[in-house]
């Protein structure tokens, strides 16, 4: 049996190289050139043409490059019966905790307004913005969600949580559920918003949301697009209501070069780079999912198709 490396647009060769080390007799196919489908058992998969996965018929796993799965949970013609995996790797959570403190620490020091006075030659003080009272929000307390947290936490920063059933963790005020979703916003600052992409969460920041949390704050999205209503975020940067917008992720990426996230002055615009599953540190996980579902045992980071993660 073979594994099949299906990511297109991604360099293979990292990641063969990764493999080679790590499994060095297991032979890889590279999508699109499988000369015999029936040949292959396990799918490593980044954003899949719809359809391509039922193509293969002794498929026993698919495998996603990243913690994101909605490419393969909105694929309805992936039979249902093979499992799917996730990652959930250590470097993968430090990365994005290093992101989300990255823009709030920018939007807290005035980094935006600093710049822009640079290159008008500017000498404007800018007053100071005060630690220990500011609220820094964290939607989605998963592993990622949490790793921020904790990173905010030692900046100094209050922090807020939002989950989708009730979570404890120290230092962090905890919220859950719809009912408690417009009393988290209303605390804080910067929200950073960390969730899946669900049925439940797309559009949830939405006006409604945008208009409970405090007039000058921050929203950064690290998730997904679809969570965010770009409409409604857009009317609420104008009115001056949110002070910023920082953006990793789209409805549709690339981003189109016409849409006015890339020329808005109040919102910045990063290449869904957040975090992202570098060979070395992802390989040892798919290799171990791999000789488990081989020899039938528990799978790690299990995806629940229902909850759709």
């Amino acid at each position: 049996m073979s594994i099949l490396y299906l990511s297109p647009g991604r360099d293979p060769e990292p990641w063969l190289a990764a493999f080679a080390r790590a499994m060095p007799t297991e032979k890889i196919v590279v999508w699109p050139d499988v000369p015999d489908p029936a040949a292959i058992d396990i799918a490593l998969v980044w954003k899949q043409p719809k359809g391509e996965l039922q193509r293969y018929p002794n498929l026993r796993l698919i495998s996603s490059f990243g913690a994101g799965v909605e490419h393969l949970v909105t694929d309805p013609e992936i039979p249902a019966h093979i499992p799917m995996v996730r990652i959930v790797e250590d470097r993968l959570t430090i990365g994005m905790a290093e992101f989300v403190a990255l823009h709030v620490l920018r939007r807290h020091r005035w980094l935006d307004e600093i710049e822009a006075n640079q290159k008008a030659k500017i000498w404007k003080w800018l007053p100071p913005r005060d630690t220990p009272s500011t609220t820094v929000g964290i939607l989605g307390l998963g592993a990622l969600g949490l790793a921020a947290a904790q990173v905010i936490r030692a900046l100094g920063f209050k922090v807020a949580g939002w989950s989708r059933t009730p979570k404890q963790a120290e230092g962090i005020e905890c919220f859950h559920g719809q009912g408690q979703l417009k009393a988290f916003l209303g605390r804080c600052a910067h929200v950073a918003c960390l969730l899946p992409v669900t049925p439940e969460t797309r559009g949830l920041l939405n006006r409604e949301a945008f208009a409970a949390m405090p007039r000058g704050s921050h929203i950064i999205n690290a998730a997904r697009g679809p969570i965010v209503v770009d409409a409604d975020l857009l009317a609420a940067l104008d009115s001056g209501h949110l002070e910023w917008a920082t953006l990793d992720v789209f409805h549709e990426e690339p981003l189109p070069v016409t849409h006015p996230y890339w020329t808005h002055p109040r919102v910045t615009v990063t290449p869904h780079n957040a975090a992202d599953s570098l060979p070395d540190y992802v390989v040892p996980t798919m290799v171990e999912n791999i000789k488990r579902v081989r020899s039938g045992r528990p799978l790690l980071n299990l995806v629940d198709r229902a909850r759709g993660y």
